[in-house]
């Protein structure tokens, strides 16, 4: 089911979801949030959109592989330093 949310500034759709954390999750949650300067729902959804973005890359990934062939050492660290991140051999799941 989806909710309109307005304030004074912005309306939009919402999905509204109920889910349960373990409680010391929960708590870590709150306290990142709290860091963050952001709700619960919005950490929430931050990270939710993180892990899709993840996983659309790893499925990604996984079909040019297919495709092509395994990535060499030498491309993923190219890749690595024009991104600006460290190489570190990840196990897949």
């Amino acid at each position: 089911m989806h909710t309109v949310v307005c304030n004074t500034v912005l309306c939009m759709q919402v999905d509204r979801l109920s889910i349960t954390l373990e409680p010391r999750l929960g708590a870590a949650v709150r306290k990142a949030a709290k860091r963050a300067g952001m709700s619960v729902s919005a950490w929430i959804a931050e990270a939710t959109a993180a892990r899709i973005r993840s996983q659309a890359l790893r499925d990604a990934l996984d079909a040019w592989e297919a495709e092509d062939g395994p990535l060499t050492k030498k491309e993923i660290e190219g890749a690595a330093s024009t991104l600006g991140v460290r190489f570190h051999k990840a196990r897949r799941r």
